[in-house]
């Protein structure tokens, strides 16, 4: 289930790109947005469905993409906001068609891919080579919060 290839993390990252355009921005007026997620609330149980499916979607990429455990937490978050608006019959349809969620968690799910040092081989292998440390100053060099190895 998680990336194993750096082309497997790009994939990721497009998904994420075509969740952030659906989700909160099919129809954006300047820095504003509405998308998916704000038209289908005012339809009974297709926001919830959609809401709830594409969250449980997204975090499903972020244990694709290894994601750090910081950013699982601050998606959750984002996408418990975004469900939570549910519970409160109108005020919380209008809350939900303009807090974008889906796209919060979305970006911070790249930012988490864009601020790690990726590494197609396992971490015993890069050990046993004597790659590792190797690895560790590439990722301070490029100023990235950490290494990930794609190998199993």
């Amino acid at each position: 289930m998680a990336a194993r290839s750096i082309q497997e993390l790009e994939a990721v990252w497009k998904n994420l790109e075509g969740v952030k355009r659906m989700s909160d921005r099919v129809v954006g007026v300047g820095p504003f947005g509405i998308g998916l997620d704000g038209l289908l609330t005012w339809v009974p149980w297709a926001g919830d469905l959609y809401t709830v499916g594409m969250g449980g979607w997204l975090l499903t990429q972020s244990v694709r993409a290894k994601a750090a455990p910081a950013t699982v937490l601050r998606m959750a978050a984002y996408l418990a906001a975004d469900t939570a608006t549910a519970v409160v019959p109108f005020l919380g349809a209008v809350v939900d068609t303009l807090f974008p969620g889906h796209l919060m968690a979305a970006k911070a799910l790249q930012k988490d891919i864009e601020s790690t040092h990726w590494v197609e081989m396992s971490e015993r292998d890069a050990r046993d080579r004597g790659l590792f440390e190797q690895h560790s100053h590439e990722a301070r060099a490029q100023k990235k919060r950490r290494v990930v190895y794609l190998g199993g």
